[in-house]
């Protein structure tokens, strides 16, 4: 009988352990592939994006001054697919901030158009050009948002929708944490689309860090990812539109202009 108990202890243990790896892996850490969960929908991929790039496959938009993102420099617009029609902005407050404004552009005649904004948390150590894994600072760039996913039943969503348990904050975090990832967008950094935002693998290596999504926030900095409230993650995932080819541009407000 004490065998047995042992042996079931270990199981626990050791499941424990691989739903906090996974959970880990959720925002700007490593862990397993995922134990699998529902996902709907069929996304079409919309560009590669490299883990320090971006969306740079495909005809980039450069456009004058009437047609950019505002506050977004040559660098990084040049960056963003000139089929995207949604583009979701985060501008962090400063380097080493963890305060930062989410702004949702659609385009509007020769413009764009604000069509919401967010108070928003960043890594907590703030930005950086050259994000690699437990630094706490989210990556600099454009990046693609092709699947969306979370530990709740899928509100509506346009993207590709991931409900798994394996995205569940475990009961023993601190409360204001425990929501965080009941609904998430996965940004493509360093991962390979069209998969659920659990999913491990990291096509440039676990170094150059991972998992960084969109998720709800909890009053502070994050791993690395971004987060913001219930409202706007509901709102983003009913809105978020694969035929419209959406895009994150995100960074530090220095950066950003750059």
């Amino acid at each position: 009988m004490r065998g047995g108990g042992g042996a079931r202890r270990a199981v626990v243990t050791v499941t424990l352990l691989g739903v906090l790896l996974a959970l880990l892996g959720g925002c700007g850490g490593q862990g397993p592939a995922p134990d699998g969960g529902t996902h709907t929908g069929a996304a079409d991929k919309a560009v590669d994006s490299p883990a320090g790039g971006g969306a740079v496959d495909q005809p980039s938009r450069l456009p004058g001054a009437s047609d950019r993102i505002p506050d977004v420099g040559d660098r990084l617009q040049r960056r963003i697919p000139a089929g995207s029609r949604q583009v979701v902005a985060v501008y962090g407050d400063g380097r080493n901030s963890v305060d930062a404004t989410l702004v949702l552009y659609t385009p509007q005649g020769s413009g764009w158009d604000r069509v919401r904004s967010w108070p928003a948390h960043n890594g907590k150590k703030g930005w950086t050009t050259d994000h690699h894994e437990g630094d706490k600072r989210s990556p600099v760039g454009v990046f693609t948002l092709s699947d969306v996913g979370g530990a709740l039943p899928d509100p509506g969503a346009r993207l590709p929708y991931t409900r798994s348990a394996a995205m569940a904050a475990p009961r023993w975090w601190p409360k204001p944490y425990r929501h965080d990832f009941d609904y998430v967008v996965a940004i493509d950094y360093n991962r390979v689309e069209g998969t659920p935002p659990n999913d491990q693998n990291r096509p440039e290596g676990y170094a150059k860090g991972g998992g960084i999504w969109l998720h709800m926030d909890h009053g502070s900095g994050t791993s690395a990812c971004v987060s913001v409230s219930r409202t706007a993650m509901a709102y983003l995932l009913r809105t978020l539109d694969p035929d419209r080819h959406p895009v994150v541009v995100m960074g530090d407000r220095t950066d950003l202009k750059a």
